[in-house]
């Protein structure tokens, strides 16, 4: 069936993140950790990036106050070295503008919270590509559950079986699968092709021209 609309992933899709997540995740460890994060390596820092951060500092603690100072050390630093750090994906503006010209609604589904997702959107000029931002806040389920893709399905009033969904992690993909969505997983991102093809997305794409293939413009 043709896709009728497209529903992105935004940290490693869109939009790249990595260096403000791990420069994020480093200060937040070592500053709260200590000495006993020294030997965290960047794999276990990032291993669970796109689901929300608050399900990630569990890997680093089974402490809820330890846990909470991570969250809270992590958001002020990256509130602060997040737009010196975040860049736009070479391609992804070209992508928008084709969908946008071919009529393709699109919304962004991420485990970013709202206003984060907002920033870095508005930050490239991107945000009103969009018909919505489904954020972590704005939903009660998170990615890998699809919880949270089909309801941005339901937001655009289309069956999952007509509605794209783009993402760089395997989270995506069990959450794009599980919702019924045909997925793209795009290689671009944070996560190695082969864990991507263990989750058997329908496309795997290498760049966004290939992603405008697939979705008919």
């Amino acid at each position: 069936m043709a896709v009728e609309a497209v529903l992105f992933d935004l940290d490693g899709t869109l939009l790249d993140t990595h260096d403000a997540l791990l420069a994020s995740f480093r200060h937040a460890t070592r500053e709260v950790l200590g000495p006993a994060a020294d030997g965290l390596t960047e794999a276990q820092l990032m291993a669970k990036v796109g689901q929300p951060l608050d399900t990630q500092m569990w890997d680093f603690t089974d402490d809820q106050q330890t846990h909470d100072r991570l969250l809270e050390v992590y958001r002020e630093h990256n509130n602060q070295v997040h737009d010196s750090l975040v860049k736009v994906f070479p391609g992804i503006p070209e992508l928008l503008d084709a969908l946008r010209a071919a009529g393709v609604p699109m919304g962004v589904v991420t485990s970013k919270r709202h206003d984060m997702a907002l920033r870095g959107l508005n930050l490239f000029g991107l945000a009103d590509y969009f018909d919505f931002v489904v954020g972590s806040d704005d939903f009660p389920e998170h990615k890998p559950s699809p919880g949270p893709v089909a309801y941005g399905c339901k937001l655009l009033g289309l069956a999952p079986k007509t509605v794209l969904y783009v993402g760089d992690s395997p989270f995506d993909m069990m959450a794009g699968n599980g919702a019924g969505c045909p997925t793209a997983a795009v290689t671009w991102g944070m996560f190695p092709e082969e864990v991507l093809r263990a989750e058997n997305p329908t496309y795997v794409c290498g760049n966004p021209a290939r992603l405008a293939q697939i979705a008919g413009v």
